[in-house]
């Protein structure tokens, strides 16, 4: 092989500076990806995000190196359409993909996904764990809702977490309901016995680890999938012991706030969580920040890997989640809301180009932008997408940005056709963020509309879509939403 050289003549050729094609070689040289994906996974149980409560070390220290997005939003809160979204860098409305039940290759068979132009540009692509949609936990150790096209390999490791559930050790708020529903569609949750290593997550991280040492003399697109803190919130006991139940704290949700904003702003909140007392709702948050600091630890793993075998200076690391989740905030639970916490997502680039690394950007950007910012860092041709890449926030934080970030969900049930007829009639609500106010429609705004500011309301308690002092607001905000 060419690199085979005696040392001495190495020795003379390191000697001399670096010019001409040497130089390109050098400039030119493939940067690796890295792209982790947490599911199910809340900006406010990471340090980096402000959490005083919630242990996240690792996802920290990459915070700390890379460029964390403040405002980062999802395109519809929901599994399925938000990973067919950002992996092909196409909205819900595009690929018309609003459940967990449509393969987005049914409606647009020809899309070219980030793994296939990555597969393109000539790496190593390979997915291990939960990238495209899985039915969580029935789905795991399976191909779930993938898509063959976008990798060369795939990986589907399961761990003890799916024996707990097949000698039903796992606590659910509905113990009746069947398949998917009784568990990873319900608060539920374990504290496992046994070690990191033989959960599901543990084994991914160990899969993704083999990659890394197999693959490191060629460029590769790794994407990691983790399934945690997705309920069930399994995690090993040592996770659950770190977050004494007596010191959780529970969000505080005012009186009649329901009745202050439009009912389809809470059309996700479930039955069977009126069973909750707040003995269960600490129990419920214990689970879910121990499995956060589970996943964590094995992003840990992941990262250590990289720098072990010297990979860390030419690898591109993004950690995102597929959407956000609410943990009893305006008293929901879970996702599927146009409120905050269900919409916005933790977004971490590192690439050790960046002229803004250590930094944080406060600007909004989409989930959407993926597809052709990694494409854009890597010097790869990509198709056209609904998104734009986000290299010049990635050199300056505070470059100019206008994009707003738009979410949207879906309420009802829709007809085969998809008339919004019926017992329970289907409608769309869509939201646009800016780096200071939210503006919702449901239905077009025929069933309600809210405006928050973020800088005089954080926590979106007072809906301003009525306030005649904010009509100009509306107005121009209201132009910003997909217009029908």
């Amino acid at each position: 092989m060419f690199w085979r050289i005696s040392l001495g003549i190495a020795a003379i050729l390191l000697s001399i500076p670096l010019s001409g094609n040497a130089q390109e070689t050098k400039k030119t040289q493939p940067m690796n990806i890295l792209f982790i994906v947490s599911d199910d996974l809340t900006n406010t149980t990471l340090g980096c995000y402000g959490s005083t409560m919630s242990l996240s070390p690792n996802i920290d220290k990459l915070a700390q190196k890379g460029v964390r997005f403040d405002r980062a939003y999802c395109q519809f809160p929901l599994c399925n359409p938000s990973r067919a979204s950002f992996l092909t860098g196409l909205r819900p409305d595009t690929l018309k993909v609003y459940e967990n039940a449509t393969q987005f290759r049914k409606n647009l068979p020809d899309v070219q996904t980030l793994g296939q132009t990555f597969q393109k540009g000539g790496y190593y692509v390979a997915r291990v764990g939960k990238l495209y949609h899985y039915g969580v936990p029935a789905q795991i150790g399976t191909d779930g809702l993938d898509d063959k096209p976008s990798w060369k390999d795939v990986f589907n490791p399961r761990g003890r977490d799916k024996d707990d559930e097949d000698e039903n050790l796992i606590f659910t708020l509905n113990p009746d309901a069947k398949g998917s529903a009784r568990y990873g569609g319900s608060l539920s949750w374990h504290a496992s016995a046994g070690e990191d290593g033989e959960q599901t997550d543990g084994k991914i991280a160990a899969e993704i680890v083999k990659l890394i040492e197999s693959k490191k003399d060629q460029p590769f697109f790794l994407a990691c999938g983790f399934f945690r803190p997705h309920t069930p919130y399994v995690a090993p006991k040592k996770y659950f012991n770190m977050y004494p139940l007596e010191k959780i704290k529970l969000p505080a949700v005012p009186e009649n706030h329901w009745k202050n904003h439009p009912a389809a702003a809470f059309g996700s909140h479930k039955k069977e969580q009126e069973k909750l007392t707040d003995d269960l709702r600490r129990q419920a948050l214990q689970a879910y920040y121990a499995s956060t600091t589970f996943m964590d630890a094995q992003v840990g793993v992941v990262l250590d890997a990289l720098e072990k075998n010297n990979l860390h200076k030419n690898t591109i690391i993004v950690f995102l989640s597929d959407h956000g989740y609410h943990l009893g905030e305006h008293g929901l639970w879970q996702k599927m809301s146009l409120f905050e916490n269900s919409a916005r997502v933790p977004l971490i680039i590192y690439d050790p180009r960046n002229k803004a690394n250590g930094t944080v950007c406060k600007q909004p950007v989409e989930l959407v932008d993926l597809h052709a910012t990694l494409a854009d860092l890597a010097g790869l041709p990509a198709p056209k997408t609904d998104g734009l890449s986000l290299k010049p926030l990635l050199e300056d934080v505070n470059a100019k940005w206008t994009k707003p970030a738009l979410t949207q969900v879906s309420r009802g049930t829709p007809t085969v056709t998809g008339e919004k007829t019926g017992k329970n009639p289907w409608f769309m609500g869509y939201s646009v963020r800016t780096e200071r106010y939210r503006y919702t429609e449901w239905d077009e705004g025929k069933k309600g509309i809210q405006l928050y500011d973020y800088q005089t309301d954080p926590n979106e308690l007072k809906n301003l879509a009525d306030d005649p002092a904010h009509a100009e607001i509306v107005k121009k905000l209201k132009a910003l939403l997909p217009q029908k």
